[in-house]
């Protein structure tokens, strides 16, 4: 009893009863994070079972580049926290799995052994090792539900340093590129805005609302539908076709022009 007595006393011992109660709340918040991140990811996605199969998937076609937990290699980042959103775009958009390392993946058909379903089960599995940004609902990438003027405003305020007024993509530093967007569903270009893919940044919640990111959608699909009545689209990537069409007809029709000014004399002469 004096030993106890003493203890207590003991000018350390309120710091010792301190770190073991926070060690213990730590223990107990694992545990019951853990047990519900399969139920997280299963949610997310609508199936129960996904987690365990896209676990086998992973270690089956991803586990050699990502790592044997998702963690990272020096082939591949890791994957703890970037959430379905993240697999679903680089899946579905056929960059992942990766044919050859590069600067930046390009998209690509989609490979033989991938399916919706499996796209589906391997984003449980990583929803589950850290969370993240989860695929959009059908509600949220809508187009008929976005204001595409808005949008347009938008657009053009965050996106056409990259991607061009129309999305038509461009040019980056170090053989990186903004991709044309006319192949990206609503989905794609959500999950894009919300995960920063390649060399994109995140336009978080917070950044850019939902409803916003949704009039941005209706205005990237709207303006693959309209034409080009002034005369020829040159792909619509902008000045840069247009400044090279205008210096080689210009200066070829200066070179006609002096060439049919010359004949036009020697003859008089």
């Amino acid at each position: 009893m004096t030993r106890i007595t003493a203890w207590r006393r003991h000018p350390l011992a309120r710091y010792a009863v301190l770190i073991l109660a926070l060690a213990l709340v730590g223990m107990v918040y694992a545990a019951f994070v853990q047990a519900g991140k399969p139920a997280d990811a299963a949610l997310a996605t609508g199936k129960v079972d996904d987690v365990a199969e896209g676990r086998s998937l992973f270690e089956a076609h991803c586990m050699s580049c990502h790592g044997t937990n998702a963690q990272g290699t020096s082939t591949a980042p890791t994957l703890i926290g970037v959430g379905a959103a993240a697999v679903d775009f680089q899946m579905s958009t056929g960059r992942m799995p990766a044919g050859a390392p590069g600067p930046q993946a390009p998209r690509k058909p989609l490979a033989e052994w991938v399916d919706e379903t499996k796209i589906r089960q391997i984003s449980a599995y990583v929803q589950s090792l850290g969370g993240g940004p989860q695929v959009p609902g059908a509600e949220q990438v809508d187009p008929k539900l976005g204001d595409a003027g808005k949008g347009g405003e938008l657009f053009r305020a965050n996106c056409i340093q990259c991607h061009n007024w129309v999305g038509a993509g461009g040019a980056l530093t170090q053989g990186k590129y903004a991709p044309n967007l006319n192949e990206a569903t609503p989905a794609q270009v959500y999950e894009a805005m919300i995960t920063g893919p390649q060399a994109m940044p995140v336009f978080n919640d917070t950044t850019i609302t939902p409803e916003e990111k949704r009039s941005m959608i209706a205005y990237i699909t709207q303006v693959r539908e309209q034409r080009d009545p002034g005369g020829f689209a040159l792909g619509r990537i902008g000045p840069v076709t247009e400044g090279l069409v205008a210096f080689v007809v210009g200066i070829a029709a200066l070179c006609l022009a002096a060439i049919w000014i010359t004949a036009k004399k020697r003859q008089k002469s």
